[in-house]
C-alpha cells in the first residue's frame, strides 16, 4: 500500500493541486474527511489504485483497520450521461435486494468539491478476478468448464428479474431500446473523435436497417465479460460479484449476451482490444458457441438474430474506445503507455470484427 502521494494522480490537498495540468484523482484529506463523516475508519488512509478500468477509476482505502473502495469517474470533462456514479450506486443497491452479487454499497458522495466528481464508497471483497492468469484453485479443467457456465448462469440470473414493477422499473424503458444505442452511439463517434473511419457509419446504417424484435426485456449490464466478475477465493468456481454497473440499463437481454460472446477469447479468433481476459484461450474452457447454447437452454430465446448483438457490442466498443484514444491523444491520461496508444489500430480491428459478424466486406449499396 502507498501512504505518499503521486503528483499526478495523488495529492495530499487542493491547496496542493494548483500547479498540475490536469486536476488530481484522490486527494487525500478530501477523501479523510469524508470517511469521518460516514464513521469509516481513523487517522491515517493508505490507498492503492485497483482494477484494469481504462475509465472509471477505483482505488483500495484502508484505515484503521478497515477498508473499503472508492469508485469515481475520469477526471473532467466529462460526455453528457457518462459515468454517474450515483446512479450506478443506486442500481447496486436496488439489485441487491433481487439477491444478484454485488458489492455493498457503503456511502455516495454527491458533492463535487471533494474530488471533483461525485464517487462511492463500497465494501472490500476477498475474491478473484480473472484476467491473464489462471487462478490455482480454478486450473484444473473442471474448473476451467465451471468458471465459463459460472459467467453464463449468472448472467441468465440477472436477466430472469422481472424489471415491470418495483424500482427496477424506473431504470429506464426496455421499449425502443436498440434503436436507442444505434443513434445514441452513432452521436457519440462525431464528439470522441478526431479521425475518419467511414465503416463507423456504414456499420451504423446496417444496424439500423437490421434491427431485431427485442424478444424480453430485462436489466443490461452494459459491459458484461469475465472480467467484470470477482469470482470466489476457494473452489468450486462462483461468482462472488458481478462489477461495474457504470452502463446498466433496461433494454435486450440479448445485448449483454452479444457483447460476452464477442469479447470473449477464443483460439483462432482474430483479437481485439476488448478481450481483457485471455485465459480462456486455454483448454478446459467454454466457447462462445458454448457459451451461447447454454444460455439459450436456461433463457429459451431465439438466438438467431445473435450475429446482430455481436455486431453492435463491437461497433459500440469501438466508439467508446475511441474515446479513450481522443483523450489519450490530448495527454489526459499521462500514465497511460499501453492501452491508449493501443487503440490506434485496435479500433479499427473492432469495427472490422463488426463487419464480419454483420457480413459485410465493404460499405453496403443504398
Amino acid at each position: 500500500m502507498r501512504t505518499v502521494p503521486d503528483e499526478v494522480e495523488v495529492v495530499a490537498s487542493w491547496d496542493r493541486a494548483h500547479h498540475l495540468e490536469s486536476p488530481p484523482l484522490l486527494v487525500v484529506d478530501a477523501v479523510t474527511a469524508f470517511l469521518d463523516e460516514q464513521g469509516v475508519g481513523g487517522g491515517p488512509l493508505a490507498w492503492q489504485r485497483i482494477g484494469d478500468g481504462h475509465s472509471n477509476v477505483t482505488y483500495l482505502i484502508e484505515r484503521g483497520g478497515e477498508s473499503v473502495v472508492l469508485r469515481r469517474g475520469p477526471r473532467p470533462p466529462l460526455p453528457k450521461s457518462t459515468h454517474d456514479m450515483v446512479r450506478e450506486a443506486r442500481i447496486q443497491k436496488i439489485l441487491h435486494g433481487y439477491g444478484i452479487p454485488v458489492p455493498e454499497i457503503i456511502a455516495v458522495c454527491e458533492d463535487e468539491s471533494v474530488l471533483g466528481v461525485p464517487f462511492y464508497l463500497m465494501g472490500r471483497l476477498d475474491g478473484t478476478v480473472i484476467t491473464d492468469t489462471i487462478p490455482a484453485h480454478l486450473s484444473s479443467v473442471e474448473q476451467r468448464r465451471a468458471t465459463s457456465e459460472a459467467v453464463i448462469d449468472s448472467l441468465v440470473s440477472l436477466h430472469s428479474i422481472d424489471v415491470a414493477e418495483g424500482e427496477l422499473a424506473s431504470l429506464g424503458s426496455p421499449g425502443g431500446y436498440l434503436g436507442r444505442q444505434v443513434e445514441r452511439f452513432r452521436g457519440l463517434w462525431e464528439v470522441n473523435t478526431t479521425r475518419s473511419l467511414p465503416a463507423v457509419d456504414w456499420i451504423a446504417d446496417w444496424l439500423a436497417r437490421n434491427l431485431p424484435a427485442s424478444q424480453a426485456a430485462s436489466v443490461v449490464h452494459g459491459d458484461y465479460r469475465m472480467g467484470n466478475l470477482m469470482f470466489a477465493p476457494q473452489a468450486p468456481a462462483r461468482v462472488l460479484a458481478i462489477l461495474d454497473w457504470e452502463m446498466a440499463t433496461l433494454g435486450d437481454p440479448l445485448a449483454d449476451l452479444g457483447y460476452v460472446t464477442a469479447t470473449y477469447s477464443e483460439s483462432g479468433i482474430l483479437a481485439t482490444p476488448l478481450e481483457l481476459t485471455p485465459v480462456t484461450l486455454a483448454p478446459g474452457y467454454l466457447t462462445r458457441r458454448q457459451l451461447a447454447e447454454r444460455y439459450q437452454s436456461r433463457m429459451g430465446l431465439d438466438l438467431t438474430p445473435l450475429p446482430w448483438y455481436q455486431t453492435l457490442a463491437l461497433w459500440k466498443a469501438a466508439i467508446f474506445c475511441e474515446a479513450i484514444y481522443t483523450r489519450w491523444r490530448r495527454g489526459e491520461r499521462p500514465n497511460d503507455t499501453v492501452f491508449g496508444p493501443s487503440l490506434e489500430v485496435g479500433v479499427p480491428r473492432l469495427l472490422e470484427m463488426a463487419a464480419h459478424y454483420a457480413g459485410l466486406t465493404a460499405a453496403p449499396r443504398a
